[in-house]
């Protein structure tokens, strides 16, 4: 039996969009709106690679270290960003998730997985990814500890936003009150800095350009949106959120091809600072969504 490395291939349709949501990782191999690529893709017979699509439980970015302390106790996470001593993305990205829906509706996929407790993090949470295409693609992430004891919790996701072409030479708009800065050997958060009047401002709308990016930003609208524009074909791919906390990320490797826009329910070294940190009681739950649209 061959296994693809993206393991089972579940595929939806609805309002003129096609996703396909893989086994690994529960993430979104690819979606596109009447034929056109909405998010960058990967092909079947391929691992995901940069975060395309993932889901990153139960935190998201990074932990410094992968060091920090919780409820009197001393964590060490195995450093999964070996280059900069940091624990990224959380612990999930890899493992093998289960389709829990019967397939009756052809716009639906569920998928869960059980996290059981390990090095670092002791905690048992029941997670479930709920997709569903409509006039776009909404996705409900939720988690449950399912132990005896408080779970640190954070939730984020690894979307790129693609309209085609470099991103360069597209339209980018959003609206953000501080953008974090960061340490250039492990991207440890230092402070947040005004979004207004910076070369991060993309509040009415310009072109990319040069910029780089790959920072959180906060002081969000209870909905917030980041859009993609194709300047001349009119192209749009939308992510909009309810989390207070969104990564953006200019897709160096990708090749800028595409804009990462990553929802996430807390900063980086949240475990560390406690920050917007969720803390999950004994049969307690999350729930956050994102959608993606055109």
């Amino acid at each position: 039996m061959n296994v693809l490395p993206s393991g089972e291939q579940w595929v939806l349709r609805g309002g003129g969009f096609e996703a396909t949501v893989v086994s690994v990782g529960g993430g979104v191999r690819e979606l596109t709106y009447d034929g056109r690529p909405v998010l960058l893709g990967y092909a079947e017979d391929e691992a995901a690679h940069a975060g395309l699509g993932q889901h990153l439980f139960p935190w998201p970015n990074r932990i410094t270290d992968g060091q920090y302390t919780f409820d009197g106790a001393d964590q060490q996470l195995y450093l999964t960003e070996p280059a900069r001593q940091n624990a990224i993305h959380g612990l999930t990205r890899w493992a093998n998730w289960t389709r829990a829906d019967d397939g009756s509706d052809p716009a639906v996929v569920v998928a869960t997985h059980r996290l059981h407790g390990q090095p670092g993090y002791p905690h048992q949470l029941d997670l479930r990814l709920t997709y569903q295409l409509t006039d776009r693609l909404t996705v409900t992430a939720v988690a449950t500890n399912i132990g005896k004891s408080a779970a640190p919790y954070g939730y984020g996701a690894h979307p790129y936003l693609t309209v085609g072409r470099v991103i360069d030479d597209c339209v980018l708009e959003f609206t953000a009150a501080d953008r974090l800065e960061v340490s250039a050997d492990q991207m440890t958060p230092t402070g947040l800095a005004p979004v207004a009047g910076s070369p991060y401002d993309f509040s009415g709308g310009r072109l990319i350009g040069e910029t780089s990016i790959d920072n959180a930003f906060t002081g969000l609208d209870a909905e917030w949106s980041v859009a993609l524009t194709d300047p001349d074909s009119g192209a749009r791919s939308v992510l909009t959120g309810d989390t207070p906390w969104m990564q953006l990320f200019t897709g160096e490797a990708v090749g800028r091809t595409a804009l990462a826009v990553e929802p996430m329910t807390c900063p980086p070294d949240a475990f560390r600072t406690g920050q917007d940190l969720v803390v999950l009681a004994p049969g307690e739950s999350h729930t956050t969504s994102f959608q993606v649209s055109v």
